[in-house]
């Protein structure tokens, strides 16, 4: 046979339950056909793939090590094709919907807010997984991702949750605003982190100090965006951070933007799944509540721009 064809499906999948239970009538039953056709399509696969599949006894059948070998890709096959067809045609779990996240937008924004969801949805069960990489959708029960990225991801649909910005944050008791603030800001210790929309961003705020020609004085370095901010909140540097993650302390106080300056993030958010999941009903109820509730942050963002008349954006 020509080796960019598959021998036909039907005999595969009759070697499949044939192979699994070592029987042709078991296969037969399980299929709800005559042990004659599975006789028929066994006989039918071999003479395509010029192979004997299985050692044929008085009363039993064995596979040949090239039917094992065939079996366990077949196997997989068939599992990850039935797969595929239950993601587009039903929603295994509707009462529970599974999310990742990444780990500090789930603790300082979205943790304290699905209470009023599960308030208007009491028959959806929530599981939320943090986790800094995109999870697989494949083989587990992942529903809906949300995501900080460019919106491309491979084989899945994504759609923009919201845009987000960058703005320079430290703590208000590290700046004598009787002073220049400039200068003292050069000064500062720098909180640096190894978030993908960060390693730009520090020769933008030395340009804007004026200190191209000091090296970034930084002594920490934070792999975490929660724990960033509570770097922050003791006060131990400055740092670049999205305001999703500040825009609350700005508002109480707790933190500052010393330097009247922002910049768009290369960064967005965006809820990621394969495009079936989207018609799942409980995935369909979340989209519209979290996209009413991702409206306070637009409309702060807004708030900050009207308070912070002077506030400039700078380019990449």
């Amino acid at each position: 046979m020509s080796f960019n064809r598959l021998p036909p499906l039907k005999s595969l999948y009759a070697f499949r339950y044939a192979a699994t239970y070592l029987s042709f009538k078991e296969a037969a039953e399980r299929l709800n056909v005559t042990q004659a056709a599975i006789s028929q399509q066994i006989k039918t696969l071999e003479q395509t793939l010029g192979i004997e599949l299985f050692e044929r006894h008085t009363r039993q059948v064995v596979l040949t090590s090239e039917g094992h070998y065939l079996f366990e890709y077949t196997v997989k096959a068939f599992d990850l094709l039935e797969a595929g067809v239950k993601g587009i045609t039903e929603d295994q779990n509707p009462n529970t919907l599974v999310i990742s996240t990444i780990p500090s937008f789930a603790s300082r924004w979205l943790v304290s807010r699905l209470g009023r969801f599960q308030e208007q949805e009491k028959d959806i069960n929530i599981q939320l997984n943090p986790s800094i990489g995109l999870s697989s959708f494949t083989d587990s029960q992942l529903d809906l991702a949300i995501r900080f990225g460019q919106g491309q991801y491979e084989g899945l649909h994504s759609e923009l949750l919201f845009k987000d910005f960058l703005l320079p944050i430290c703590h208000p008791s590290l700046i004598d605003v009787k002073q220049p603030v400039k200068p003292q800001l050069a000064q500062l210790p720098v909180i640096t982190d190894d978030g993908p929309d960060m390693t730009l961003v520090w020769p933008i705020l030395q340009k804007e100090l004026g200190a191209t020609n000091i090296p970034i004085n930084s002594h920490l370095h934070i792999s975490d965006s929660t724990i960033l901010i509570e770097a922050l909140l003791s006060g131990q540097g400055i740092t670049m951070t999205r305001f999703s993650l500040v825009y609350q302390l700005i508002k109480n106080g707790q933190l500052i933007c010393p330097l009247p300056i922002h910049l768009k993030s290369f960064y967005n958010f965006y809820l990621v799944a394969p495009a079936p999941h989207f018609k799942h009903q409980k995935v369909i109820k979340f989209r519209r509540w979290i996209e009413e509730e991702v409206k306070e942050i637009k409309y702060s963002w807004q708030v900050y721009l009207t308070e912070n008349p002077h506030s400039k954006e700078v380019q990449r």
